[in-house]
């Protein structure tokens, strides 16, 4: 049974093959294609950096419809971020890419891996302002309230 899954991409550190974070999440979102079927890409935003992060990000959302689960489909995310050249290390440091699941259609999943919907998604603009671009009436399994809501309250 395939789902279909809202992917945060994000960059803020050069890559030695793709360049820029702009390009580098780009490529990221092309690359999504490995997991499943990309069904729709938002434009790219820039955004201020967080935390220990001092670069600033490129930002953009993906839907892909995927035969992966949940855990399956984290390795994958995780796997390309490691092909990339992230490295393990400091929390909300510079990165060239980040993937999060952030929705999944068939509402709420939970393990010590992973939280779907994203815990954070709510109050981070970086992921809404693309969420909204291709996911308007997405509806967040917790609150109840649609992507498009979501981001409303963030202006």
């Amino acid at each position: 049974m395939s789902s279909t899954y809202l992917i945060a991409v994000g960059s803020n550190r050069r890559h030695h093959q793709y360049g820029d974070p702009r390009t580098v999440v780009h490529a990221a979102m092309e690359e999504c294609a490995a997991l499943g079927t990309v069904i729709a890409r938002s434009r790219i935003i820039r955004s201020a950096p967080m935390g220990a992060a001092v670069r600033r990000f490129a930002n953009a959302a993906c839907m892909i419809e995927s035969e992966y689960d949940p855990p399956a489909l984290l390795m994958g995310l995780k796997r390309m971020e490691r092909e990339f050249g992230r490295r393990s290390g400091r929390r909300w440091g510079d990165r060239v890419l980040d993937l999060d699941i952030v929705l999944w259609s068939e509402g709420a999943y939970a393990s010590r891996e992973l939280i779907i919907p994203h815990p954070e998604f709510r109050k981070r603009s970086f992921v809404l302002r693309p969420a909204v671009q291709i996911a308007p009436a997405w509806r967040d399994p917790v609150s109840g309230l649609f992507v498009r809501h979501l981001a409303a309250r963030l202006k």
